[in-house]
């Protein structure tokens, strides 16, 4: 491509947060109905990102009163609002396809659970302060005698 067209679709990119195929999203876009204009969430699980650029678009599927609905947006449309990614989902895949086939708990996608150390590191930085050492506070234990037992224990009178 040439550099101007490039230059052009560079300038219509617009930040979004990081997601893939097998990650829980909420689309935030506008609805327009006659002359009103509204906000209309979509959440659902991503089953694929294709494209690269401007053109990029990702597919969103839930399920709505039993029945699936897939919706494709373009992930730099100025309709589009804001993408809140609700959870990151564990899949070896690009697109999830096979969801299509499922319904009901076997239409789920597994969680992940542990970030690993890219994780946590990016965890400290966003905290901008080192975790500080905390030390248990000590408790005094008292020396358990027989006579203490013996106190406890119900003497006849």
């Amino acid at each position: 491509m040439s550099k101007v067209i490039e230059s052009i679709e560079r300038a219509q990119l617009r930040k979004v947060p990081r997601f893939k195929a097998g990650d829980t999203v909420r689309v935030h876009f506008q609805v327009i109905e006659g002359q009103r204009r509204r906000v209309q969430v979509f959440e659902g699980i991503v089953i694929k990102r294709q494209g690269s650029g401007a053109r990029e678009t990702f597919t969103v599927r839930k399920q709505s009163f039993g029945v699936g609905v897939e919706r494709t947006f373009p992930l730099h449309s100025p309709k589009i609002e804001k993408i809140d990614v609700a959870a990151v989902g564990d899949v070896n895949r690009a697109k999830l396809y096979y969801l299509r086939g499922r319904v009901g708990k076997k239409a789920r996608v597994r969680e992940r659970r542990y970030g690993g150390p890219q994780v946590e590191a990016a965890a400290a930085v966003v905290e901008d302060t080192e975790p500080e050492e905390v030390e248990a506070p000590e408790i005094e234990a008292e020396p358990e005698t027989a006579e203490a037992e013996a106190e406890t224990v119900a003497t006849p009178e």
